[in-house]
This record gives C-alpha cells, structure tokens and sequence, in this order.
C-alpha cells in the first residue's frame, strides 16, 4: 500500500524556519519524482517545489525561491522541505506527492499537481505563519 506522510508542520513568526518531511512507503522511492505542493484557505492549491528522481535535480515556485531547499534521503525514503525567511502569505497545508505516472521527465520534475496521480498525495501538514 502506498503511503505518504507529511510531518514537521506548526505554528511560526514570521521570519523563521520549519522542516517539513514527507515519508513515503509501499513504492520504490527513487524511481519517482516528489512534489510539495500547498493550498491556503480559499486559494488555489500551488506547487511549491519537486525533486526529480533521477540526478536529483530542484525546481521551486518563483514565491519560495531563496527560501526553501527541497532535499531527499533514499535511505530512509523521506523528502524534506527546509523552509526559512517564512512569511504569512507561506501559511497553508502543505502536501507532498508522487509522480507516479512519470508524468514529468526523470531528470526533470515539475510542479503542476495535475499530473500527480490521484492516489498517491499525503493528508498534509498545516503550517501557519504569524506576523
């Protein structure tokens, strides 16, 4: 069975630092690419950063950039987002995903949770910024 698990959410001033982690189980981690993606209350949900399977390779939202690190650790199948400088507007769920269609290129993940299979989201982790 597939499992994503998302941790390491919170309560935070602005201007500081959560790592969030996303454990994965019932697949072969490292031949998939991982997404974090985050929905605020009554806005559309966003992709915020990927890790491509292959290479490792990052991309990240033009709104994170500088400010978060998308990282993996294979051997404990868990990808983290280190998220500093935090803002208010960074409040949301944050969810992290599979790609488990290959939808995007192993070298090259993206960050349109479109093509993200249905079935292979975590619950979330609610983070929440206070100014």
């Amino acid at each position: 069975e597939v499992q994503l698990v998302e941790s390491g959410g919170g309560l935070v001033q602005a201007g500081g630092s959560l790592r969030l982690s996303c454990a994965a189980s019932g697949f072969t981690f490292d031949e998939y690419n991982i997404g974090w993606f985050r929905q605020a209350p009554g806005k559309e949900r966003e992709g915020v950063s990927c890790i491509s399977s292959t290479y490792g390779s990052t991309k990240y939202a033009d709104s994170v950039k500088g400010r978060f690190t998308i990282s993996s650790d294979k051997g404990k199948n868990t990808v983290y987002l280190q998220m500093n400088s935090l803002k208010p507007e960074d409040t949301a769920v944050y969810y992290c995903a599979v790609d488990a269609d290959h939808y995007y290129s192993d070298y090259d993940c993206g960050l349109n949770g479109y093509y993200y299979a249905r079935d292979y989201w975590g619950k979330g982790t609610l983070v929440t910024v206070a100014s």
